[in-house]
């Protein structure tokens, strides 16, 4: 029968992975382009669209971690440039990871675990987050999941091109983000808890010597880049909390309910597909909870943690839960008859239906334009509404501020006032100022001049520890008046101008 048997017939396997693929496709292209992107998105638009070289002289001063998801994207956004086409990858990434979640479920138990499995990390707001962000996560989460299927196709049958097909997953993933080589913590421990012979673990740590070795050039530039993460603080017992609750269903009964399931798969593990295969406890709780722990603890004294890297471990959540249910149904008081077939699987189905149905609204909420603290679209629409060509326009601050040139059609034409020379020039992400004594030359040619504050820029009391910005408000405080003032979400541009006019004899620029 469809779904029942264990292992499943190869119908019924391949209906629990190409269900779930499906369903996280469709969920992770409803409405994909919200008309808006935030400033880690914009990043990608900026970096990825440069040649080739500009990009590798980039990748030498800052976000050398994302280097490969940017070399991606520099032949994904050609093909058809806009949100659309930023965020398919990470569409693409989310559909193979519930495939791979489910096929992870179909081999270590069963197909109607698999299943389960599948369409729970398909309909789950946090993996559907990251498929819709245009950004390296939800591609990593796919590497993370077909390095541990993979692992369990070693411990089964070790063989050096299986290793060797592990040894290049992991290091892609890790490529991809360097935090994915915590992988190789929650492997070991599964091989571990397996009780693996020695041939085993020589095989993998032949290969995890091999990854490890071939991340080292990675390592190397990152870490002379690591003031890129100094906005990191100390994570503490909320951000812990923050994480299980959105990894197992925020509040309420949900919430209760996935963790009492895990709670019952830990307790009552299901039986192994087969001798000397990989449990399935064995592998998924491992590969939840190790490499968040690893990034905490090592967080505590440099702070690393974002719940966006433990984002390839939430693999191992859905695994549980499903485990979980099938231990559960497995105890029931009811003909042995009813235990398998069809109906089973189909009820657990309608149960993940209903899991989505109770978080719709948050998975609606996901999708609109205010989802991410950014609404960079909103300043797009606010600067093409306003400026045109030839006018002068300054950033307040500039970094991050100049990431307008993701939607370029916005300023087009338009001086930037403060720029020595463009980011693509110098190998920068937002580009690098005139010196101070230049810029207060170029403003004295101005009789009016548009400022686009950054949001925390614009409240008042602002300050700032960078020399460059304060001379920017020195001049506009001391020398200009403002006459008109439009606030968005992400930004407000002010319209200055000069109080009494332009200075004589200055030179334009």
């Amino acid at each position: 029968m469809l779904l029942n048997s264990q292992p499943g017939p190869a119908r019924a396997r391949a209906l629990a992975v190409a269900v779930p693929g499906a369903t996280a496709l469709a969920l992770a292209l409803w409405h994909l382009d919200r008309g808006t992107m935030w400033r880690d998105e914009a990043a990608t638009v900026m970096v990825a669209s440069r040649s080739l070289p500009q990009l590798w002289h980039v990748l030498g001063s800052i976000d050398a971690v994302h280097g490969l998801y940017y070399l991606l994207m520099h032949f994904v956004l050609p093909l058809h440039p806009g949100e659309f086409m930023l965020r398919l990858p990470s569409v693409v990434g989310a559909s193979v990871t519930a495939c791979l979640v489910a096929a992870l479920g179909s081999r270590l138990a069963r197909p109607r675990v698999g299943l389960w499995a599948g369409l729970l990390y398909a309909v789950a707001p946090f993996a559907q987050y990251y498929a819709q962000e245009g950004r390296s996560y939800a591609l990593v989460a796919a590497g993370a999941a077909g390095a541990t299927l993979l692992l369990t196709r070693c411990v089964e049958r070790p063989a050096a091109r299986r290793w060797a097909a592990y040894a290049a997953a992991v290091t892609v993933t890790a490529w991809l983000h360097e935090f994915a080589v915590l992988l190789l913590a929650a492997h070991a421990v599964t091989l571990a808890a397996t009780r693996v012979p020695w041939r085993t673990w020589r095989g993998w740590g032949c290969a995890a010597g091999c990854s490890a070795l071939a991340l080292l050039p990675l390592v190397a530039l990152t870490r002379g880049q690591s003031r890129q993460v100094a906005w990191i603080r100390r994570p503490g017992w909320a951000d812990a909390e923050t994480l299980l609750r959105a990894a197992t269903g925020r509040h309420g009964p949900l919430y209760v309910i996935t963790l009492a399931l895990i709670a019952v798969a830990v307790s009552r593990p299901v039986a192994r597909r087969a001798r000397g295969a990989c449990g399935l406890v064995a592998v998924a709780l491992p590969l939840a909870l190790v490499p968040p722990l690893v990034l905490f603890a090592v967080s505590q004294w440099h702070p690393l943690y974002a719940s966006r890297y433990a984002l390839f471990a939430f693999a191992g959540v859905p695994l549980l839960v499903a485990a979980g249910a099938e231990a559960v149904l497995a105890r029931l008081p009811r003909p042995a008859a009813l235990k398998s077939g069809t109906a089973p699987a189909l009820a657990g189905a309608g149960l993940v239906a209903v899991a989505f149905l109770a978080q719709l609204p948050l998975q609606e909420q996901q999708r609109s334009a205010n989802a991410r603290r950014d609404d960079l679209g909103a300043v797009a629409r606010m600067l093409s509404d306003r400026l045109r060509p030839g006018d002068p326009l300054l950033y307040l601050p500039k970094t991050g501020r100049r990431y307008t040139e993701a939607y370029p059609s916005s300023v087009a034409g338009v001086r930037d006032v403060s720029l020595r020379t463009s980011g693509a020039a110098s190998g920068t992400l937002y580009g690098i100022d005139v010196p101070r004594g230049e810029l207060a030359a170029r403003m004295d040619c101005l009789p009016r001049v548009w400022v686009l504050f950054d949001a925390e820029a614009g409240y008042p009391g602002w300050r700032t520890r960078s020399w460059g910005e304060r001379a920017k408000l020195d001049i506009l405080q001391r020398e200009f008046t403002p006459l008109r003032d439009v606030r968005r979400k992400s930004g407000r541009l002010v319209l200055y101008a000069r109080v009494g006019g332009p200075v004589a004899g200055c030179s334009p620029r």
